[in-house]
């Protein structure tokens, strides 16, 4: 190597040696009794904090689990109800197909026709009510656990 560049590297050396971060003996250091307490209490509040945070969480999974099972249930319950509804539905038509094709006169079949469309207005009526009733009750059955989370979480006394 030619001197200039071993002049550098001993200046640098140099250097480094100057401006050399300090060593400190950690273990002769002392931290006062305040601090060590305030370290202890907050590691203690973090813990808590993050105990009810889990808590709340855990809390807050089972309420959804719990809603969207209702909520399957109840759709399930409904999709049901429509088959149903639908095969009643074709069975009449079908009936209706089969009785109008015997018709023996205009007049006769003219009768089937209204008799048919009242049977239909009915059954739909009929059917339309239920449909109601079971939304209104799926509705009621998966905003439960909900309400009851919200109401035990805001109690008024």
């Amino acid at each position: 190597m030619s001197e200039a560049g071993e002049t550098v590297k001993k200046a640098a050396r140099s250097a480094a040696q100057k401006f050399e971060t300090p060593r400190i003996d950690a273990s002769a250091t002392e931290v006062p009794e305040m601090f060590r307490e305030m370290a202890e209490k907050s590691v203690e509040q973090a813990k808590e904090g993050y105990a009810r945070m889990r808590s709340a969480a855990e809390e807050a999974t089972d309420i959804v689990e719990d809603t969207y099972l209702t909520a399957t249930r109840g759709a399930t319950e409904f999709n049901l109800k429509a088959i149903e509804a639908l095969r009643a539905n074709v069975n009449a038509s079908f009936d209706y197909a089969r009785e109008l094709l015997a018709a023996k006169s205009i007049p006769e079949a003219a009768e089937l026709y209204t008799t048919h469309m009242r049977r239909q207005f009915e059954a739909l009526s009929a059917q339309a009510k239920d449909f109601s009733s079971l939304a209104q009750k799926v509705a009621t059955e998966a905003s439960e656990p909900i309400k009851s989370s919200v109401s035990k979480n805001f109690k008024v006394n």
